[in-house]
């Protein structure tokens, strides 16, 4: 048997090295984190070849005198706690006392550091952990650290490393959510001789959002507030048109402290829910204030998770919060939810996307009662019999177009906007039982509720369609603007079917549909019975293996009701273990795509504007509820760049 004896400090202190100091960020990381702490308001941070040759960091802040430069060094030594109660109400960022001797232990190591009321500073070396020069010196006010030759006595830890660009990576993905957690502080990274991050350190948070990932990002966010009794939560959340296929641009800071959190990222992704494309994330970032006796940072070595007293609330607090972000507000316009022409490539998905859980019944605004799709194919027919609207209503049309269609040469706009008058009076007239609604108790009857219509709407101005799929409207301030006529109808029904609390209405069949059924559907049918009669679908054992259909949603054509009940079983077989809130949603999403309006559907030009109308009155307008976009802009520059009339 081997005997047992004590290691000596040479070894001990390279143990040590191997737990706080994993690859150069992690020297970045502690040393950044001591210049925090220090109350430094300018951190400077210079590194070479990724970090593995040279690093250093520079900041304005309290510095030491000479004897406690000297144990600064020591393990074990730390300014940040002084009794174990203090680890449960830490207000530093660091305090494991062995990240100076540490790094120190493994690399060609210098402090420079003076305190503001002292005359010199204090300059220590060490090579390996060996002191080699302690001296006084004159010195800005602070600390200077420079680690240079990292793992130079340690080569099986340095051949580890990747490589300098996705060390130098590393580092700048650390020092972008230090600056986000900490925007009182000026950052400045410089890699390589070239300046890479710089904030302004003037507590702003949009500012400094602006100056890491520029005004593409900073003016497609929304801002993110909400206050309990024991939580705060401020930030920003991006619209749509600003997604990532990672998560490494979302930033969580609990009580100053960045951390990752599957809690906080789910309820995000419960809020945001159907506004992802598949593998898509928005940017995010979140300030949240907690009681610290309420959250443990020591259940991670390097204090990047947390571990939260009462996770429930705080899930409640953020996917509330994300969720009213998200929302549109009253003095939002149709026209702020286009996804910029430069940006629509992100929103591209040739694949249905995954669907996250949320409870949909909550919070959706009213809309129509009635199928729009089918009153669009039956008002298309209709103009077959076009009549001759009165001379009063062409006055009061008039009066709205001059209002709404300034510019609009007179010939045009009488070509296009009477014509659609007249459809509206021929469809009232002729076809009552299919009037378009917006609402179940506004019935578009005459032209004086269509010129009403019209001035709610005045925000976009359809022009026309391309391809009978896609309209095209001009913004108030001009500019271009495409809106997908399916994708816009698939999220209008949607709300209207998520806001029924109770049973969505339905349509009995006259000829009951019997459809066979494998033993895993009937199972799904058996489980999710009471859920699917909600959503309209009246299902009943007929035999073995056998179903009847009796009722079928209203705004769904009863000759698709087969195809459409399929296809929602065949999405419940694909979730797994699935909550009755996401089988809700999947069957709403299935239905409302296949009752919305579809490509080659041609269309009137009031008929678009009661689109964009709806659409501009839905919860979350950006997208339909399979995450793809219902409208892109192209500003007046896109187009004036296009045709190169600027550069």
């Amino acid at each position: 048997m081997t005997s047992i004896h004590i290691l000596d400090d040479i070894t001990v202190d390279k143990i040590a090295a191997g737990e706080v100091v994993e690859r150069p960020a992690s020297v970045i990381k502690e040393l950044v984190e001591n210049s925090i702490d220090a109350h430094a308001d300018k951190i400077e941070v210079e590194i070479l070849a990724g970090g593995t040759s040279f690093m250093r960091v520079t900041d304005n802040g309290d510095g030491m005198d000479n004897q406690n430069a000297r144990l600064a060094i020591l393990r074990h030594a730390t300014s940040k706690i002084k009794q174990v109660d203090d680890l449960m109400s830490i207000d530093t960022l660091g305090f494991r006392g062995e990240a100076l001797p540490s790094i120190a232990a493994v690399s060609r190591f210098n402090l420079i550091t003076r305190r503001p009321q002292d005359d010199l500073g204090t300059t220590i070396k060490l090579t390996g952990g060996h002191i080699d020069e302690i001296e006084d010196m004159g010195c800005n006010i602070g600390t200077t650290i420079k680690v240079e030759d990292l793992f130079f006595n340690v080569p099986a830890r340095k051949k580890f490393l990747k490589t300098t660009t996705t060390e130098a990576n590393k580092i700048n993905d650390f020092i972008i959510k230090l600056a986000l957690s900490k925007p009182n502080i000026a950052f400045k990274l410089i890699n390589n001789n070239k300046i890479a991050i710089t904030t302004p350190g003037n507590g702003s948070l949009y500012d400094a959002i602006e100056c890491i990932y520029g005004t593409k990002v900073s003016e497609e966010l929304l801002p993110i507030e909400a206050i309990t009794d024991d939580i705060k939560v401020t930030g920003f959340i991006s619209k749509p048109a600003i997604i990532r296929s990672s998560r490494s641009w979302q930033t969580f800071v609990i009580n100053g402290r960045v951390v990752n959190s599957r809690i906080i990222s789910k309820a995000i992704d419960n809020a945001y829910h159907s506004l992802l494309p598949k593998s898509g994330y928005p940017f995010v970032i979140l300030n949240i204030e907690i009681n610290k006796r309420t959250i443990d940072i020591n259940v991670h070595p390097q204090k990047a998770e947390i571990k939260f007293e009462d996770e429930s609330l705080l899930f409640k607090t953020i996917y509330h919060a994300v969720l009213e972000a998200v929302k549109p507000n009253d003095n939002q316009a149709l026209s702020d939810f286009a996804i910029p022409v430069t940006d629509k490539a992100l929103h591209i998905e040739k694949t249905v996307p995954e669907q996250i859980n949320m409870d949909l019944s909550e919070n959706m605004p009213s809309t129509s009662a009635n199928s729009f799709k089918q009153n669009s194919i039956n008002h298309i027919s209709s103009l077959k019999n076009n009549t001759t609207p009165s001379t009063t209503d062409l006055n009061k049309f008039r009066q709205a177009r001059e209002t709404l269609h300034p510019n609009l040469s007179n010939h045009h706009s009488n070509t296009i906007q009477e014509t659609a008058i007249q459809d509206y009076q021929t469809n009232t007239t002729t076809k009552p039982q299919t009037d378009i609604n917006i609402s179940s108790k506004e019935n578009l009857t005459n032209c004086q509720n269509s010129t009403q219509l019209l001035k709610e709407a005045v925000n976009l101005t359809p022009i026309g369609q391309i391809d009978d799929c896609f309209i095209v409207a001009q913004g108030p301030n001009g500019g271009m603007y495409i809106i997908d006529q399916h994708a816009a109808h698939e999220r209008i029904l949607y709300d209207k079917f998520a806001k029924q609390t109770e049973r969505i209405p339905v349509q009995p069949l006259l000829m009951h549909l019997f459809l066979d059924v494998n033993n895993s559907e009937l199972t799904l049918i058996e489980e999710n019975q009471q859920i699917l009669y909600d959503l309209g679908f009246n299902v009943e054992l007929a035999g073995q293996n056998q179903i009847r259909l009796k009722e079928v949603p209203a705004d769904i054509k009863p000759q698709e009701s087969e195809d459409i009940f399929r296809e929602i079983l065949i999405s419940l077989s694909q979730l797994h273990t699935p909550t009755p809130q996401e089988i809700r949603h999947s069957c709403l999403a299935m239905t409302a795509c296949k009752a919305a309006i579809k490509a080659g559907d041609v269309l009137n030009i009031t008929q678009m504007k009661i689109i964009l109308n709806e659409l501009a009155q839905t919860t979350l307008p950006y997208t339909c509820p399979h995450g793809r976009p219902t409208i892109i802009k192209f500003s007046t520059y896109d187009l004036e760049k296009m045709f190169k009339r600027v550069q």
